[in-house]
């Protein structure tokens, strides 16, 4: 068994940075050892505008730390109102690699989301036109479903069709949590391809109720039970290319968690290799790291792959229980649980 693994530098192809202070904290713990990263554009207000997204691109590089090499890949937030105009000049503008589908009220931040799909049939249209991404947040908000079966019925209500009616339109279905997601991005054609967190390989709904509420398991979509779990990590385990490496890394400050109303989010990006490292070998994949974190998202992007390399060692540590953004406290994913691998 080795103690150590190298391989070419990884990207998170979802991430949460925030704005302000907490810009200041996620983005030196991405660019530690990712050299890319898809900036999400739930911000308050949202980046639904190239000119949005340029201005954060400029507060994103302002957070980078002066010896990385690290580059924010910039989304834009749909809305109803979004135009084909507004993707085109998105994409001729170089920085905006995709559009975020939050279907309203889905997740944090997500109250300016899409409330009608099919009023952006020429915006989906455009997108394949100038090669911009469809990054779907795939749950539906009715009331009427239960939250475990969010995911499904997004399939079954909306995915399936925009698929079959935009075929040259690539989609990223993010942070899969279910066998039926991984069921249908296996069955889908090469333009359809998935993120998975390293909270859903790890860890399934016991983690987030059994023993008294965990809030800081507590992510959109939910965990889900231990079969869902299982698929997820035949899934990454299988070797197809259509899975990558995508966080979701979502800092909020322990207060924020720790209420009568906890928000969604985990915050991996201190130790997000390393915790895909752990899963991977556990579960006997850890030959398949690589190209989940370092080949099939910049392939699937027609982006050149990385040419710098990271090397993990096996020196186990623990992650920290807080982490100090501003002077108030953050709980980070996995925290006070010791690790096998770092980052050297």
């Amino acid at each position: 068994m080795s103690d150590t693994l190298t391989i070419i530098q990884p990207d998170d192809w979802h991430i949460h940075l925030r704005d302000d202070a907490m810009l200041h904290t996620a983005v030196p713990a991405t660019a530690r050892v990712f050299s890319r990263a898809i900036a999400m554009p739930n911000l308050q207000p949202p980046v639904v505008t190239p000119a949005d997204a340029k201005a954060y691109y400029e507060r994103i590089q302002g957070a980078t730390p002066a010896e990385s090499n690290f580059t924010p890949l910039m989304t834009l937030y749909l809305t109803d109102n979004t135009t084909p105009e507004m993707v085109r000049e998105a994409a001729a503008g170089g920085l905006v690699k995709a559009c975020k589908l939050y279907p309203a009220n889905a997740t944090t931040n997500s109250a300016h989301g899409v409330t009608d799909l099919a009023g952006l049939d020429a915006t989906f249209e455009a997108m394949a036109e100038v090669g911009l991404l469809l990054l779907v947040h795939g749950e539906v908000t009715a009331d009427e479903i239960d939250v475990f079966d969010r995911e499904k019925a997004f399939i079954d209500q909306h995915l399936s069709n925009i698929v079959a009616k935009f075929p040259q339109l690539k989609v990223v279905f993010e942070h899969i949590t279910t066998k039926d997601a991984a069921e249908f991005v296996f069955a889908s054609d090469a333009n359809v391809a998935a993120t998975v967190t390293p909270q859903h390989l790890m860890y399934n709904r016991n983690h987030l109720l059994v023993g008294g509420i965990k809030p800081h398991n507590y992510c959109l979509p939910v965990l889900k039970r231990n079969i869902h779990q299982q698929a997820l990590q035949e899934a990454v385990a299988s070797g197809s290319n259509k899975f990558f490496l995508g966080t979701d890394s979502a800092p909020h400050l322990k207060h924020t968690k720790e209420s009568a109303c906890g928000c969604a989010g985990c915050y991996s990006a201190p130790a997000a290799l390393e915790l895909y490292a752990e899963i991977f070998e556990q579960i006997g994949a850890l030959d398949k790291l690589e190209a989940f974190a370092s080949f099939n998202g910049p392939d699937f992007y027609g982006l050149p792959r990385n040419t710098g390399t990271v090397t993990l060692v096996r020196d186990p540590w623990q992650i920290p229980d807080t982490v100090d953004v501003a002077g108030e406290p953050m709980v980070p994913f996995y925290a006070g649980n010791t690790l096998q691998w770092k980052v050297k």
